[in-house]
């Protein structure tokens, strides 16, 4: 039978594939989880890993036992968590990521609900840029993220749609496009578009910045941002243009960016995010007064 401590080992080093970061996010040492995994590897009888001086990957027999073990692993680690949080009730501290201006307005309207509601339990506003929001959520720097939609990763959750905003381009203040009263998605094929930082979701990135335009017309790549503030500052130096939501013409007015409506483009829906695992009991009355805050008014 598995302990814990080997579990948890075995499946952080699956997916970390580094024995330096699996250290840090178990907070043991590197050889505590070397010696963990050489212990698993003499119980199966085959190696789970090939090391060698420059990269860990996993064997065929390692993947087939992370893929058979997660799903099992997160049904139990919610289970518990969702036991701990009924015999507690609604106490402690969640902790909850925004991205931007807009976005830390409306949690705290949301968190303020909630504490009228749960009073015993109390809520840690973060802001987190861009490229932090996966990474928050799943090292559980955050128990609950709001960001924008689309995103489809393995083991985080997409709560309902709690806000839609039209979409426009930010654009260089003395582009020909900021004297336009609208852009359509194949004026995208005329111009440079900023990328969005690796750590972002591959959905997101598709729906954010595309290859092609819907007509199929190529897309030419600008440089990436880490961070709203370095993409507006990266198009009022013109080195590209960046789609953005309407409330950032309210939240972000800056002398060298326009904003230019999209004729035809789809809204950009928000909603919160949290992790398969950690649908607690605090986590659910969050997003429950989330709903009742925005669709009540």
């Amino acid at each position: 039978m598995l302990e814990r401590h080997e579990l948890e080992a075995f499946l952080t080093l699956a997916e970390e594939l580094h024995f330096g970061r699996t250290a840090e996010r178990l907070r043991v040492s590197t050889a505590r989880v070397s010696q963990t995994i050489a212990k698993l590897e003499r119980r199966t009888g085959v190696p789970l890993f090939n090391r060698t001086s420059r990269r860990v990957e996993l064997t065929a027999v390692g993947r087939g036992l992370y893929e058979d073990l997660r799903p099992a692993w997160d049904q139990i680690t919610a289970a518990f968590e969702q036991a701990v949080a009924a015999g507690r009730g609604l106490t402690g501290t969640l902790k909850v990521a925004f991205v931007g201006a807009a976005g830390g307005q409306l949690l705290a309207g949301v968190a303020e609900l909630f504490r009228r509601r749960s009073p015993d339990c109390e809520v840690l506003l973060r802001e987190a840029q861009i490229a932090e929001v996966m990474p928050w959520l799943r090292d559980r720097e955050v128990d609950v993220a709001l960001a924008t939609f689309p995103i489809h990763e393995p083991g985080v959750i997409s709560g309902p749609v709690l806000v839609s905003e039209a979409r426009m381009l930010a654009v260089p203040s003395r582009h020909p496009f900021a004297d336009r009263r609208s852009v359509s998605l194949e004026d995208l094929a005329r111009v440079k578009l900023l990328q969005l930082p690796d750590t972002v979701s591959d959905s997101l990135r598709a729906d954010h910045t595309p290859s092609t335009t819907p007509a199929g017309r190529p897309i030419e790549p600008g440089p990436s941002s880490a961070t709203f503030n370095e993409a507006l500052t990266l198009v009022g130096a013109a080195h590209g243009v960046f789609p953005v939501g309407a409330q950032a013409r309210r939240y972000y007015m800056r002398p060298d960016v326009a904003y230019v409506p999209f004729s035809d483009a789809p809204p950009l829906r928000w909603g919160l995010l949290w992790r398969a695992d950690g649908a607690t009991a605090r986590v659910r009355a969050f997003a429950e007064a989330a709903h009742d805050l925005l669709h009540g008014h």
